[in-house]
Formats: C-alpha cells, sequence, structure tokens
C-alpha cells in the first residue's frame, strides 16, 4: 500500500473590514502575503488533489498559494468544508481515490487542528498543534495505507509550520 500524503492548512488571514457574511470574508493584506508563502512551502509537494472550503478566504488562500508555486489540476471547493466536524472532514478524505496519495486540505479552525491531533501519533509536533494552529498554519501527515481505512492516531505528523511573509 502506497505512502499518503495529507496536508491540512488554515487558511490565511482574513479581513474584518466587510460588512460581508462570514462566509464572503476576503483575505487581509497580510494573509495574501502568508498565502504566498504557504505556495513556497507547498510547492515541494506533488499535489493530486486539492480540497477546499467554499469560504472566500480559504479560496483566495489557494490562489495567492499557486503565486507562491503550488499547483494542483484537481482543485475541488466544497461547501462541506465550511463548518465541517473532523469526522466529517476525515469522511472527505476517506472518499479519496487511491491514485491521489497527496491531497490538500483547506479549511478553518478550530476543525483543522482537531483533525491533525485525531489522526497524528502523540509527538512533539501534536504538542505545538495543540498549542497554536493560527491562519496559514500548515501540517503534514503522512500515512501508509487506503485513504478509506485512514483513523484516529494511525498518521505520522511530519511537518508543522506557520508559514509568514
Amino acid at each position: 500500500m502506497a505512502t499518503k500524503t495529507l496536508i491540512v492548512l488554515r487558511h490565511a488571514k482574513s479581513s474584518w473590514r466587510t460588512t460581508q457574511a462570514d462566509i464572503h470574508r476576503p483575505l487581509s493584506e497580510r494573509g495574501e502575503k502568508d498565502a504566498v508563502a504557504a505556495g513556497r512551502i507547498l510547492s515541494a509537494y506533488d499535489l493530486d488533489v486539492v480540497l477546499c472550503s467554499s469560504a472566500t478566504r480559504a479560496q483566495q488562500t489557494w490562489q495567492q498559494a499557486t503565486t507562491g508555486g503550488a499547483t494542483c489540476a484537481d482543485v475541488r471547493v466544497t461547501e462541506a468544508i465550511y463548518h465541517a466536524w473532523p469526522g466529517e472532514l476525515l469522511g472527505e478524505i476517506q472518499e479519496l481515490s487511491e491514485s491521489q496519495p497527496s491531497a490538500l486540505l483547506i479549511g478553518h479552525q478550530p476543525t483543522l487542528s482537531d483533525l491533525v491531533l485525531s489522526l497524528a501519533k502523540p509527538s512533539h509536533l501534536t504538542r505545538s498543534v495543540a498549542e497554536h494552529f493560527p491562519t496559514s498554519a500548515l501540517s503534514v501527515l503522512t500515512y501508509r495505507g487506503a485513504w478509506r481505512t485512514l483513523a484516529h492516531g494511525k498518521a505520522t505528523l511530519k511537518r508543522y509550520e506557520v508559514p509568514r511573509d
């Protein structure tokens, strides 16, 4: 069974200078820069699929990440990620094709850190995630097995950082 890579990225800093509904809030100027910095990190990964929240700030995070060098031909924007619980996100991941061993999930707090902490075996990195998972936080998990069998405590958290520009 091939090793899977799941990258979990919290959307970049959003603007609060808007009268729009939460789902439509755009990135702030800092958020745009930080998303480009995240894209520089993501450029090192061969992404097979991107699962992105339908929130404007999440979609803009991906768009800015591509400016930083991230690439993926299969980008799926879904409202299911916007208000999802960790178990619902795991369900989305478990439905991925085995022909797509590398996935990026772009979403929101507190769901993302809860998902990472649920999937990852305890380590010094999981302690860091538990302490703080700010905007643009990026976690890379690996898992040896089928997507459909990914479950609590089965993944290894290989990387955690907060890209800033």
